[in-house]
C-alpha cells in the first residue's frame, strides 16, 4: 500500500513537473537538460550517489518556482545556476561536468526552433485546406488569368488556386526537409571542441526528442545554431512573397468599376471611407499584404545579423528574435486565412470580362493547327489580325463578324502561306465556339490543366497531402511529447 501511495505520489509530481501544455521556453529546456544530465551521469557513475537525491530535489524546486504564476524563469544558464545552488548548495555544480552554455543554449535553440517549425507547418496546412475548399466549389468558375498584368488566358479558377497549393505543397516539403536537418542535439560538445568527460550524447539526445546528437562538436554551436534562423527565413520568405503575389491579384480588381472578386463586406473585411461614401476599402487585404512585408523584413534582419560575423558571434542566435520571425509568419498565415474565408467570386462577371477581351485568341490559332494543319505562326497572324480589327472597330470577341475572319485569313495566307488553302477551312460554327473561354477550359487536353478530370484529380491529391502535412506534424510532436515524459518517469525515480 505504502509503495502504491508513493507511485502515485510520483506521478502526480511527474505530471506537475511537465505536460504538453508548458511553455517550451529557455527556461523550459535548461530544465530538461538538467533534468537528462542528472540521470544519465547517475546512470553512468559521473554524478556520486550521495548527491543525486539532493541535486534531483533542488532542481525539482526550482522547475517547480518557475512555473508558479510570476515565478522567476531565467533564461541563460549562468542565470538559471544560481537558483539550483540555492536550492541543492554547491553540489549541483557538479551537472554541469563537460557542458557550457554554448552547447546548451544551442540546444535550447534548436529545440524552440523545432516547435515553431510545426507551428508553421500546421497554420499553412489550416490555410491549403481553406483554400482547397474554394478551389473544390469553383472548379466550374471561369476567369480572365494575368501576365506581365494584362488578361492573358481564360483559367479555371479552382486551377488558379491550385497552382498557388502546388508553391504551397513545396513550401511543407522545405518545412520538412528543415525539420531533419533541424532536429539534431548539440548537448555535450561544450563550447567547440567536445570534453574529456565521457558524456552519453546519444541518450541525451533521446531524452530531448531529437533524431540524435550532431556529429561535429565545431558545428554544433558554432555553424548550427547561425545556419538555422537564415534557412527558416529563406522558407519564410518564400511564403510570404506568394501570399503578397495573391493579395496584389485581388487588389488589382479594386481599381476596377465592375470587380469579378471581391470581399464580403463588413466587419474587419472593409471599412467604409470618411469622405467618399462609394468607398469600401479592403482592410483586411492592406493588413495581410503588411504582415507579409513584416515576415519577409523580419526573415531578412537574421540574414542581415549572421552577414559578415567570425564564428562564435550570437548576433542572430538570439531565440526572441527568431521567435519573432516564426510569429511574424504564422500571423500573416492567420491574416491570409482570413482573406480566403471573405472571397466573393461572380463567376457570371468573370465571364463577362473574359468576353470583353481576347483572351480566347490563341485558340484560333491552336484550331487551325490542330485541324487543318497551318502553322502555328501563320494562325497567330490571322488571330492578331482579328484582335487589331476588332479593338478599332470596338467589337468584343463573341460579335466578331466571321466574314471579316475569312477575309483577315485570306490576306495571312496569300501573303505568308501561299501553299495553304486560299479560303479559311474552319466552319462559322466552329469558330464561334474556338472563342467561347469555358469550351477553352473544358477542351484542355495537357495533364495538370484545368479541365474537369484533371481538377478534380488535382483537388483530390491535394486533400491527401494536406492530411499527410497534419499527420507529420502530429507525430513529431507526439515523439518530442513521448520522449520528454520518457524522462520524466527516469527523473522520478531519483527522487
Amino acid at each position: 500500500m505504502k509503495k502504491f501511495a508513493l507511485g502515485l505520489l510520483a506521478a502526480a509530481c511527474a505530471s506537475a513537473l511537465w505536460a504538453s501544455d508548458t511553455v517550451r521556453d529557455e527556461f523550459f529546456w535548461l530544465g530538461e537538460m538538467n533534468k537528462a544530465t542528472t540521470v544519465i551521469n547517475t546512470d553512468e557513475k559521473l554524478l556520486d550517489k550521495a548527491v543525486v537525491k539532493k541535486v534531483a530535489h533542488g532542481l525539482q524546486t526550482v522547475i517547480a518556482n518557475g512555473n508558479k504564476q510570476g515565478g522567476p524563469r531565467p533564461k541563460e544558464v549562468i542565470k538559471f545556476e544560481p537558483f539550483l545552488i540555492k536550492e541543492a548548495g554547491m553540489d549541483v555544480t557538479m551537472l554541469h561536468i563537460g557542458r557550457s552554455s554554448q552547447d546548451m543554449h544551442a540546444t535550447y535553440r534548436s529545440a524552440i526552433m523545432r516547435d515553431n517549425v510545426l507551428a508553421l507547418s500546421e497554420k499553412l496546412a489550416e490555410v491549403m485546406s481553406v483554400i482547397n475548399d474554394i478551389a473544390r466549389k469553383n472548379q466550374a468558375t471561369i476567369v480572365p488569368n494575368y501576365t506581365n498584368g494584362v488578361a492573358a488566358q481564360p483559367n479555371s479558377y479552382a486551377h488558379y488556386l491550385m497552382g498557388y497549393q502546388a508553391s504551397f505543397e513545396r513550401t511543407q516539403q522545405q518545412l520538412r526537409d528543415f525539420y531533419e536537418r533541424l532536429n539534431w542535439c548539440s548537448m555535450g560538445t561544450t563550447v567547440l571542441n567536445g570534453t574529456s568527460w565521457p558524456l552519453n550524447r546519444e541518450r541525451m539526445a533521446k531524452y530531448l526528442g531529437f533524431n540524435g546528437p550532431v556529429p561535429n562538436a565545431y558545428d554544433a554551436s558554432q555553424m548550427k545554431s547561425v545556419d538555422e534562423p537564415i534557412e527558416l527565413a529563406g522558407i519564410i520568405t518564400g511564403m510570404a512573397v506568394r501570399v503578397g503575389s495573391f493579395i496584389e491579384d485581388v487588389f488589382v480588381q479594386y481599381a476596377q468599376p465592375r470587380p469579378w472578386i471581391l470581399l464580403v463586406e463588413g466587419g474587419e473585411n472593409t471599412y467604409v471611407s470618411s469622405a467618399m461614401p462609394q468607398k469600401r476599402n479592403p482592410g483586411i487585404m492592406v493588413n495581410t499584404r503588411k504582415a507579409a512585408s513584416k515576415a519577409i523584413a523580419q526573415a531578412q534582419s537574421t540574414v542581415w545579423l549572421a552577414h559578415n560575423i567570425q564564428p562564435g558571434m550570437s548576433d542572430n542566435k538570439s531565440v526572441a528574435d527568431n521567435n519573432k520571425m516564426a510569429q511574424a509568419a504564422i500571423e500573416m498565415l492567420d491574416k491570409f486565412e482570413r482573406v480566403l474565408k471573405a472571397l466573393k467570386i461572380n463567376p457570371e462577371r468573370a465571364l463577362e470580362e473574359l468576353n470583353n477581351d481576347w483572351t480566347a485568341s490563341q485558340e484560333v490559332a491552336d484550331v487551325l493547327m490542330r485541324e487543318y494543319k497551318l502553322p502555328f505562326r501563320v494562325g497567330h497572324h490571322v488571330a492578331s489580325g482579328m484582335v487589331s480589327y476588332a479593338r478599332a472597330n470596338n467589337i468584343q470577341p463573341l460579335d466578331f463578324p466571321y466574314a471579316q475572319m475569312q477575309r483577315i485569313y485570306a490576306e495571312v495566307i496569300a501573303k505568308e502561306y501561299p501553299q495553304g488553302p486560299a479560303q479559311c477551312p474552319m466552319s462559322e460554327e466552329l469558330f464561334k465556339k474556338t472563342l467561347d473561354p469555358r469550351a477553352i477550359v473544358a477542351n484542355r487536353k495537357t495533364a495538370g490543366g484545368p479541365q474537369p478530370k484533371e481538377l478534380a484529380k488535382a483537388v483530390k491529391a491535394m486533400d491527401k497531402s494536406i492530411a499527410g502535412q497534419r499527420e507529420w506534424v502530429q507525430e513529431k510532436r507526439e515523439h518530442i511529447d513521448k520522449s520528454l515524459k520518457k524522462l520524466d518517469r527516469d527523473f522520478q525515480k531519483l527522487l
